[in-house]
């Protein structure tokens, strides 16, 4: 099952380098993202980034999340991977367990059964973690210009959380996982990437 994810902290530079990434697979290659992959997950998405007066709260959060996540499954992923391509996803379930999970302080227990009910169990083979000190990651993020999105403007606090889930969740499945240094140059991180999923897809 050629199904890769990329994961990392804001401004970790994922969404280019799962770009640059797909490329190589040419027209095989299904490059994609949560929230945001399908026409209803570019409606949820709008709603999950803005800027908000109020709140969200956590629950809502995620649920939103699981419900782009479940449209996408059905409508892109497994139909792509059924029809033999290499499928690329910048963000994926993972993501849900770190910035819900780890940072926001969710049950962990509970989002892996929404996440096992939302994607009928669909599980990346490869997953790629695009990782860098918190603060480095948000300074990038934010000289991209524009105001920050509701998840870029929280605390350095809660982005440390959310590293500090990433790794906790790369040690329980190594076989999956594998950690990439995104500091440095484009191209150079390219490399990077290109070494770790070396002989992918198995």
């Amino acid at each position: 099952m050629p199904f890769c994810t990329f994961e990392g902290i804001e401004g970790s530079g994922k969404s280019t380098q799962a770009l640059r990434f797909a490329a190589l697979f040419g027209e095989r290659a299904l490059l994609t993202r949560e929230p945001g992959g399908t026409d209803l997950g570019r409606g949820v998405r709008e709603v999950l980034l803005a800027p908000r007066a109020h709140p969200v709260a956590p629950v809502a959060e995620s649920l939103l999340f699981f419900a782009d996540r479940a449209q996408h499954v059905g409508e892109l992923l497994r139909p792509a991977l059924a029809a033999g391509r290499v499928v690329i996803c910048d963000r994926y379930v993972d993501s849900s367990l770190a910035y819900q999970g780890y940072a926001r302080g969710l049950d962990l227990d509970a989002l892996h059964h929404i996440a096992a009910f939302a994607t009928g169990g669909l599980r990346p083979d490869l997953t790629l973690l695009l990782d860098m000190p918190v603060a480095e990651g948000l300074a990038r993020a934010r000289s991209r210009g524009g105001s920050p999105d509701r998840l870029e403007a929280e605390e350095i606090a809660f982005h440390e959380r959310v590293r500090a889930g990433y790794h906790a969740l790369a040690a329980q499945d190594p076989g999956r996982w594998r950690i990439v240094d995104a500091r440095g140059g484009v191209d150079e991180v390219a490399e990077r990437v290109r070494a770790a999923a070396a002989g992918w897809p198995w």
